[in-house]
């Protein structure tokens, strides 16, 4: 088999010497080219060569925003090739995609379970999300978010440029303080689904393709737990931010089950071909844990078994 080892040589919790290691044992059972990303979008644009390069795998070395470039590049394969796989190994601070599949956490030990799986012919299917708007067409793998957690991404974003580490707690002090502040309290969403009544006026929505939506530390956080890779979208949308629902709310998403199907100060769907969320203003808006910018409309599809997955 011949794969490409795309690494994001900036990736939060890998070394020089571990990528050494994971590149030493994957070219002892494969025949592998590595190239390192060395601007934003660089992995999209070497995944989409990658088929034409006559590449079998894709494997990526790098966090969530990695792995969303390379699907993109993957997911724009002309017709007339056959699209390589993908595998994901982990680099990231939280690797949301990677620990939803189910694979190891630690690099090593995931990359010894995509080796043993590419021996055994052991893939998968999976479906992603579709974003459409004005600005964007693009697929994501886990979640896309408009309004609050969009508006954490952009300021953490902000602070990562600035020299602070990308981690969960810094995370969960950017949301605090701008809840506090009260920077979410802005009721002007509107959500349209096929054969659902609009709803209007809340304040945060999120769509996912699986759970969790993130982490926190170990701590999966599930807003919608019935959500599933095989299954169409799932939404999650706040109708109200008062403190002691916000957090009632909070703790439900970080228990075993997760937030219940039905409840009050929320609405939540399941399983949804596609979603339209469009607000009175425009607000910032995230796919993956990547502020795209701020949006005034989005419109947002499930596309089944879009993506091979080794492992």
């Amino acid at each position: 088999m011949r794969a490409l080892f795309i690494v994001n040589p900036q990736a939060t919790t890998t070394t020089p010497r571990s990528r050494d290691v994971l590149v030493g044992a994957i070219a002892r059972e494969m025949e592998l080219d590595v190239a390192q990303t060395e601007y934003r979008d660089h992995a999209r644009e070497l995944a989409r060569q990658a088929a034409d390069a006559g590449y079998e795998l894709v494997i990526s070395l790098g966090g969530d925003g990695t792995v969303n470039e390379v699907v993109n590049g993957l997911l724009s394969t002309p017709e007339h090739l056959e699209r390589p796989s993908f595998a994901a190994l982990p680099g990231g601070s939280a690797n949301v995609f990677v620990r939803a599949l189910g694979q190891p956490t630690d690099p090593i030990e995931a990359t010894g379970a995509m080796l043993e799986a590419a021996r055994n012919g052991e893939d998968r299917s999976v479906g992603l999300g579709r974003l459409r708007s004005d600005e964007d067409d693009r697929y994501f793998t886990f979640c896309a978010g408009f309004g609050w957690d969009a508006d954490v991404v952009h300021e953490v974003d902000r602070l990562r440029r600035s020299g602070r580490r990308a981690s969960p707690g810094l995370y969960i002090s950017v949301a605090l303080k701008m809840f506090l502040r009260g920077d979410a309290n802005l009721p002007s969403l509107r959500i349209d689904a096929p054969g659902r009544e609009t709803v209007q006026d809340l304040y945060f929505a999120l769509v996912t393709n699986t759970t969790p939506w993130t982490y926190a530390g170990s701590v999966p956080v599930q807003p919608t737990p019935r959500s599933r890779f095989g299954l169409g979208l799932d939404l999650f949308a706040l109708t109200q931010m008062r403190t002691a629902r916000t957090a009632q709310l909070l703790r439900r998403m970080l228990s075993h089950r997760g937030v219940p199907p039905s409840g009050a100060g929320y609405v939540s769907w399941h399983d949804q071909s596609a979603i339209t969320i469009t607000s009175r203003t425009p607000r910032a808006f995230q796919i993956d844990g990547e502020y795209l910018g701020h949006r005034k409309r989005v419109n947002l599809e499930s596309i089944p078994k879009a993506l091979r997955i080794i492992g």
